[in-house]
């Protein structure tokens, strides 16, 4: 059955598909959004199909089916997601941030980005856009048929640095607080980000704030 891609079935499958993209391809110099979503259309197993992703200065088609698990309030939907074209490289831009980062005498610290104005300060960009990465997990794997979530600010965010044996240590950022909003109220919401350039971004924790974390 075909949706009109300005409808809520629409959107919310947008919104579950493109988070679920910047949690695998997000970083700090990637900031991808939804341009415009060209078609929809639904099945009976509950698996919705939407056409249409960009980014800030470049345009490439994606395709993603997003399946919701039949009364299931707990599973994240299923995503299978289909990139047609190259996204700009950010290799050289993401190594510069991560050695700038590591190389920074105190942690960083920060809130409320981008503040009561809607500015972000050009130093925390890359962080915001990290921010982009988490809040797409969070998205991806607290999504229903009912929801729509969006990031809305980051409100608190401390760096930490997580060591693997054998590799270069990720940045981390600990105990951020994202503030999401859903239809009618906002959601604050605990993340812990780990990320490196070769690695990309992982979520190891994350919890609505009062709530165990997942």
């Amino acid at each position: 059955m075909e949706l009109h891609p300005g409808r809520f079935p629409a959107a919310r499958a947008a919104a579950v598909a493109v988070g679920y993209l910047r949690y695998l391809r997000g970083g700090p110099g990637t900031g991808l959004r939804l341009r415009e979503l060209r078609r929809a259309r639904r099945q009976v197993s509950g698996r919705d199909r939407a056409r249409g992703a960009g980014t800030a200065d470049r345009t490439v088609s994606c395709t993603a089916e997003v399946l919701y698990p039949l009364g299931s309030k707990t599973s994240a939907p299923d995503v299978q997601l289909t990139v047609q074209g190259e996204l700009r490289s950010t290799e050289e831009a993401d190594k510069e941030f991560y050695h700038r980062i590591r190389s920074l005498e105190k942690e960083l610290v920060a809130e409320n980005i981008p503040d009561s104005h809607g500015n972000v300060p050009p130093e925390l960009e890359p962080i915001h856009l990290l921010a982009w990465a988490a809040s797409g997990y969070v998205v991806w794997q607290n999504s229903t048929e009912n929801t729509n979530f969006s990031l809305a600010q980051v409100k608190h965010v401390k760096q930490v640095v997580s060591y693997q044996q054998g590799q270069n240590p990720r940045l981390g950022w600990d105990g951020g607080t994202l503030n999401c909003v859903c239809p009618q109220e906002v959601l604050p919401w605990e993340v812990t980000l780990l990320w490196h350039p070769q690695r990309g971004a992982r979520v190891p924790q994350s919890r609505a704030a009062g709530a165990r974390s997942s």
